[in-house]
Order: C-alpha cells, then sequence, then structure tokens
C-alpha cells in the first residue's frame, strides 16, 4: 500500500516533470518473476524505470540509506523502503554479493520483478562497463526467472555529479526481449558459465543502449579516474608552487638591481 502511494506521487511527478519516453513495456511480463538488468548512469535510474511500470520492482541499495540517524535518516529510510528499495550491507564483498542474491531470490519466490544493475555501481562517465558476473547469473540460474535487458538513456545527464537542481530533459527507457538461461540450469556456482550468462546479458544491454563498451569493471575504471585527479591535483599544485618560486626569485633579483644601480647623492 505505501508502495502504491509513493508511487503515485513520486512516480506521477517524475513522469509529469521528465516525461520519459519507453519502448519495449510490453516485453516485461504483466505477472510471475522476472529479472530487470539494467545499465547505471545515475542515481534516479532506480526511480525512472518503475515510474513507467504498472508492476511493482523491488532494487537493492546500500545499508547506509536506511541506518543514517535523526529526523533526516528516518525519512530518507521511509523513502527508499516506498519506492521498493532493500537495505544490502555491503562493508564485506562477499557478505554483500550473498544478501544481494538471497534478497533477490526472496522477491522472486514471491512472484515480484527484482531490479538489478551488473555493473555494480553507476558509470562513471556514461559508457557501459563489464558486468559483475556473481549476483545477477547466480540470482538467475537459480531461480530460473527470466532476464529482462534494460537501457536507461540519458539520465546521467539530468543530474550530473556536483549538481543539486536536476536538469528538466526527456530521458528514455529501452526494454528488450527477455532472455532465457534454462539451459544451464544447476551450473550456478560454475564460473565460466557466470561469465557466459552476465556478458549475454551485457552485449544485450549494448545493443539496446548504444554506448560505448569497455572491458573493464566500472569499480575500477572510478579508481583510475579519482587517481588521475589526484595526480592531476598534485601536479597543479606543484606547479603553483614552482611559478610562486620563480616569481620570489625574480623579485629578488629585481631588488639586487636596484640596489647595485643605485648611486649616493
Amino acid at each position: 500500500m505505501f508502495y502504491s502511494a509513493m508511487k503515485l506521487s513520486v512516480g506521477s511527478t517524475l513522469k509529469l516533470a521528465f516525461r520519459p519516453w519507453v519502448e519495449g513495456l510490453e516485453n516485461v511480463p504483466a505477472e510471475g518473476p522476472a529479472i530487470l538488468a539494467s545499465n547505471h548512469l545515475s542515481f534516479s535510474d532506480s526511480f525512472f524505470l518503475p515510474a513507467v511500470l504498472d508492476r511493482k520492482v523491488t532494487f537493492i541499495a546500500k545499508a547506509e540509506y536506511f541506518t543514517s540517524p535523526g529526523i533526516k535518516g528516518k525519512l530518507t529510510a521511509a523513502f527508499f523502503k516506498g519506492v521498493g528499495q532493500l537495505p544490502v550491507d555491503r562493508s564485506g564483498v562477499r557478505g554483500a554479493g550473498e544478501a544481494a542474491i538471497r534478497s533477490g531470490l526472496e522477491v522472486l519466490e514471491r512472484g515480484e520483478l527484482f531490479g538489478i544493475y551488473p555493473e555494480g555501481t553507476r558509470s562513471p562517465d556514461g559508457r557501459l562497463y563489464r558486468g559483475k558476473p556473481g549476483g545477477l547469473a547466480r540470482v538467475a540460474l537459480r531461480s530460473g526467472a527470466p532476464v529482462i535487458p534494460v537501457a536507461m538513456i540519458d539520465t546521467e545527464k539530468i543530474q550530473p555529479p556536483g549538481k543539486v537542481v536536476p536538469k528538466l530533459m526527456r530521458p528514455g527507457i529501452r526494454i528488450g526481449a527477455p532472455l532465457d538461461f534454462s539451459r544451464y540450469q544447476g551450473m550456478d556456482n560454475d564460473r565460466f558459465i557466470q561469465r557466459a550468462v552476465t556478458d549475454e546479458v551485457m552485449y544485450a544491454i549494448l545493443k539496446l543502449s548504444g554506448q560505448e563498451y569497455v572491458d573493464m569493471y566500472a569499480t575500477a575504471a572510478k579508481r583510475q579516474i579519482a587517481e588521475a585527479a589526484k595526480a592531476a591535483k598534485i601536479a597543479e599544485a606543484a606547479k603553483a608552487e614552482s611559478a610562486k618560486g620563480e616569481t620570489a626569485k625574480g623579485d629578488k633579483a629585481a631588488g639586487h638591481e636596484d640596489g647595485g644601480g643605485h648611486k649616493a647623492a
């Protein structure tokens, strides 16, 4: 009931303000379990996709959204629960992965839609990164639910990092045909099968999104970008310090010239 109320208020507002366009809604089953595997461009992806669907879709979210102290923390937790988010503790990598899998399986066992981002985190630059094989593949193979590829379009342009006020523009959502992995049933612990399933899903997302593909994990790309930014900052500081030193030397030299060239009256 709370989800319906939040969908009516938040979802209607999003659709009215941003007017997202959608292709392939007919690929989402009217009933029964299914996995929606999407690229991840923006924080808003988890709100735009549910807003255009008639059925409830549940995503996992980091536990911090649900455990922050104070009134603001309680309101944030209530909001995320209301829009169908499930908390997952990501403090331990392996533990986080197992928790996400359990949460996904519970959602699917109820005959509902489970949303997941195979990249594991938001794209740092709008490109599509390599999918992480553990979560998506294991949930799909253990549940037997179909995997529906989804491409979010231009959501990263609405509210880029560092921008508080969102830009009013039309994002897009393309939903592909369901993928059936029943041929791999019972092989969910085989890492080669996990990789094959994940790559097939990522290729389907790539065809829908038209993004440039990068064969590395988004988390590694974020580290590289952060390290490059740090190195650039250090280089800029060193350059400024060097320029400051040159200016000081120039002022000193000018002072010596004035002193040496001065004649007493």
